[in-house]
């Protein structure tokens, strides 16, 4: 079932002339996990800030064409609504803490709090979120003193105990450390094994390879593709135009060009293995014909 749909979408900051976004149109399906990437600079966070409703409501700036999300225009949808259905983890953790709670416990608390749940519903909720992420050990320290990647964890779960059906997700990872962008990135996969839908705003090309369904990669404000993983980030005009792209991917593009005629090209280090070697074998039992290296 179609979650989100953009059609022909335009947008600019009320600070600028130009359109960071141009005719811009995709559909989210339920229970999926989709990436919006590209390089820095091409409007994957400003796509994030409309679909949660942040745009222009809190940024201002002009905007045409339409959103539809869960089968209505964003616009019939209140911001109460949308506050309670669409979950948004902000790029920088350090955003998203509230600033007047003493434990992690309460912060996470304190957006069921807000939409008024009930004190037995929320101790359980927040026990089970903490359970679920393995949080235990730091849920009665202050969030102020914890570090960036344990403040992403809480972040995250602050959200997912308000049990939206719509995450978007901006860059997690874009201050932690590769441990922290690990343990991250277990927990984005441990939703969508829950089959909830989540919109990741990501330029690491890495993790978009190893963890999207669906991506949805821009250039310079528009869509240049739209389809799986697979599809997107082995298209050669990514590397025609040099792009951002996964480097096992740039390496099978480079492979080919001097004449190692590998079947597909590669977007993981695991399918990297796999493909170079069959290719390895193919030419140590003296099969296949692959030119000059």
């Amino acid at each position: 079932m179609e979650v989100i749909r953009m059609n022909n979408l335009s947008y600019r900051y009320p600070t600028t002339e130009e359109y960071c976004l141009k005719n811009v149109s995709f559909s989210i399906q339920e229970g999926e996990l989709c990436a919006i990437a590209g390089s820095n600079g091409c409007g994957k966070t400003t796509i994030g800030n409309i679909i949660r409703g942040l745009i222009p409501s809190f940024h201002g700036g002009e905007i045409e064409g339409t959103l539809e999300i869960f089968g209505k225009s964003s616009k019939e949808i209140s911001a109460d609504e949308k506050a309670k259905r669409i979950g948004f983890v902000f790029q920088n953790p350090f955003t998203q803490n509230s600033g007047i709670k003493e434990t992690v416990f309460e912060e996470i608390a304190f957006g069921l709090e807000n939409i008024g749940v009930g004190r037995e519903e929320i101790i359980t909720r927040v026990m089970d979120i903490i359970e679920m992420l393995k949080i235990e050990s730091f849920m009665y320290k202050h969030p102020l003193e914890l570090s960036g990647g344990y403040r992403q964890r809480v972040a995250l779960a602050s959200i997912i105990v308000q049990n939206p059906e719509i995450m978007v997700i901006d860059e997690p990872t874009s201050q932690l450390d590769p441990k922290g962008t690990e343990e991250v990135f277990e927990i984005i996969k441990l939703l969508n094994r829950q089959k909830k839908t989540i919109v990741l705003v990501e330029h690491k090309m890495e993790l978009v390879a190893e963890y999207a369904d669906h991506i949805i990669y821009l250039n310079e404000g528009t869509v240049l593709l739209d389809g799986t993983a697979e599809d997107v980030l082995a298209n050669e005009i990514l590397y025609k135009k040099n792009l951002e792209m996964p480097q096992v991917a740039r390496l099978g593009f480079q492979a080919r060009e001097k004449g190692l005629m590998i079947e597909k090209v590669p977007i993981t280090m695991d399918g990297a293995v796999k493909i170079f070697a069959k290719y390895g074998k193919c030419v140590k039992d003296g099969g296949g014909s692959h030119g000059e290296s």
